[in-house]
């Protein structure tokens, strides 16, 4: 992780440390969110599954991915939850795919596991169902290779790139009420890596909260 990923994500963890506070201060006492036992608030740990569209070159090539997420939420007023989080993502061995070019050479392109860290604001439709969005920074490690006619290697590079990523999703808390409340969710988040490719992630989620 290159000088610019260590830094964001040291600023991440700042901004998951002071949240506590905020949280505190933000949530007035006796408001329907601190009175009816939401599930929205806390360190959460989540893990996930879904569908992974790798695109460059025109192209694009569909696979099944796992990853997990680690983060915390708290509520501002009755209604908004914010966050942040850290996020992996792997979509199997890799996803690839592979372009004919006009001159007779084709080039594969290839994406791997891919990490990031984001924020998140949403806004709770009832105290257990959450709509949200978030943004922020992804690293993922690729590889480019491009081959002659008669399959022999001409260009070979594997690199981390940077980019950011966009998304949203709904948010269920199924079991308010525990010790460890449980959720699940389903979310789109879309990435947009510097040199022109991109990866579309269709997921759902579980996960458990720490109060």
């Amino acid at each position: 992780m290159n000088i610019k990923a260590i830094t964001f994500t040291a600023a991440l963890a700042a901004g998951i440390a002071a949240q506590p506070a905020l949280a505190q201060d933000a949530t007035p006492t006796g408001t329907e969110v601190a009175s009816n036992g939401t599930g929205f608030r806390g360190i959460r740990i989540e893990g996930n599954l879904g569908g992974d569209r790798f695109q460059s070159e025109g192209n694009h090539n569909d696979k099944f991915g796992y990853g997990g997420t680690v983060g915390f939420d708290g509520t501002l007023g009755e209604r908004v939850v914010i966050g942040a989080e850290g996020s992996f993502w792997k979509p199997g061995k890799g996803n690839e795919n592979t372009t004919g070019l006009a001159d007779g050479n084709s080039i594969d392109h290839k994406a791997f596991e891919e990490w990031g860290a984001a924020v998140r604001a949403g806004y709770l439709v009832t105290p257990q169902m959450l709509v949200f969005g978030k943004a922020g920074y992804v690293n993922g490690e690729q590889r480019k290779r491009i081959e002659g006619p008669t399959g022999n290697t001409l260009v070979y590079d594997h690199y981390r790139a940077d980019g950011y990523q966009v998304g949203g999703g709904v948010e269920y808390t199924v079991m308010p009420q525990g010790r460890l409340p449980v959720y699940v969710n389903a979310q789109y988040v879309y990435s947009n890596y510097h040199g022109n490719s991109g990866r579309q992630r269709v997921m759902a989620g579980i996960g458990v909260r720490f109060k």
